[in-house]
Order: C-alpha cells, then structure tokens, then sequence
C-alpha cells in the first residue's frame, strides 16, 4: 500500500472501505473530500451562527421606498431566484379600506455538489455510502409562520435522477418573540448506490412593507462523513 493511500486510510478512518489501487491518492489527500464543508460560500451575510442575529434596524419614522424583495449578500457560488407573493387579503373585512399591505417574497439558493470532483471514488460510495450530513441555520425573522423550506437531493451520475431526498418546511410559533437561529441538518445513510451528486437548495422568506425585512441564515453545510455511524 502507497504512503498516500495509507495517510487517507488511517486518518479518514476507511478501514474496510474500498480503496482501489489504481487512484492517485496523494490528489485525494490533497483534496481532503471527508470531514470538510463541501458546499461554497456558505455564508453569504457574512455572519457566524456562534453570535446572534443581528436585531432588526427599525427606523423611528419609515419612509415609503420602492418595493425591494431580495437581500444584501454576496451569493457568488449559489445560483438564485426569486418569487414574489401575491398579497394576502385572508382576515380583511369586505369594503374595508386597506392603506398599506406587507408583501411577501421568497429568494431561493441552491448549489450542485460533485462528489467525485471533490475528492470522492466510485466505490467508496457505492458499496462503502459514507454518511452525508446536511446543515443549516436559518433566523427567527418572525416575519411569517413559515419564512425557512428546505430541500436536498442525492443525484446519480446524470444530475437527475433522484435516489435519495430530504425536505424541511417549518411552521414558526409566533405567539412569543423569539430571535435566534434555528438548526436544521439531516443525515443521509444507506441511501445505495449510484451516487454522484448532492443538489442542496434551500428558499427564505422577505417581507416589503415601507421597509424591507428578511430572513437570514448561515453555515450551510454538506459533509460526507469519514465513517459511518451505529444508529
């Protein structure tokens, strides 16, 4: 056995996984695809989910602006998309005289994970199917009983075909202020073989009403797992 191909062994714990003689496992060391964030710019607001999230900047008199329905970040590495809401007259009173009404949108990032460009091999997994974790922090913005969704895929080689998903669709208690952030992760295991990519992509809800007000989140996280875990 190489040095290389032994460093990966011994420090990614593989023992009894397959590591087959014909890959270049110094560029896998070097790539290190286990026990690493594999998603990009995983916080795109520049905050850490370690603080708190920052209070809401509630101007002393509002003034009326042009509608805006997408934050500020830098969302280099994320493919985005937006959806502005209709408004909601649900509880209006017929004939009653309506000023203003908060507008809702919701701003969408997703990004494609390859897993063998990352470092990955065929059969580690295929037979192996090291553990995926999926995780993220989004903020109590109390802007609406749902502001966070949440959906992962695992894709095989033609970047469609689904072998394995996770979704997340929260409803918020709005009955108590509350402002910090909340975590949501899932572990993909014995999702089979066939996996190539991981296509993470999650929507966060903004609300326009004279000022803007949105939903922030951090620390986006897909990471396979040196070794699996007992349940």
């Amino acid at each position: 056995m190489s040095e290389w191909k032994q460093r990966c062994e011994s420090e990614w714990s593989l023992q009894g996984a397959p590591m087959p003689g014909s890959l270049d496992w110094k560029s896998v060391f070097d790539a290190r695809p286990l026990g690493r964030n594999l998603l990009k710019n995983p916080s795109p607001h520049g905050l850490s989910k370690d603080t708190p999230p920052p209070e809401p900047d509630l101007p002393e008199f509002p003034t009326h602006g042009p509608p805006r329905f997408q934050p500020d970040g830098d969302f280099s590495d994320w493919t985005t998309s937006l959806e502005v809401l209709p408004y909601d007259m649900s509880g209006i009173p017929e004939g009653a005289v309506v000023c203003e009404l908060p507008q809702c949108s919701w701003f969408t990032m997703e990004q494609v994970v390859d897993l063998k460009a990352e470092g990955l091999w065929d059969e580690l997994l295929d037979e192996f199917q090291p553990e995926i974790l999926i995780q993220d922090w989004y903020e109590e913005s109390q802007l609406h009983a749902s502001i966070y969704q949440l959906q992962v895929k695992l894709l095989g080689a033609d970047k469609s075909t689904v072998i394995s998903e996770h979704s997340v669709n929260p409803s918020e208690d709005l009955s108590n202020y509350s402002h910090n952030w909340k975590e949501v992760s899932h572990v993909f295991s014995g999702y089979g073989p066939g996996v190539r990519y991981v296509h993470f992509q999650h929507r966060l809800k903004s609300q326009f009403m004279m000022e803007f007000y949105t939903t922030l989140f951090t620390g986006s996280s897909v990471m396979v797992r040196p070794t699996k875990t007992s349940s």
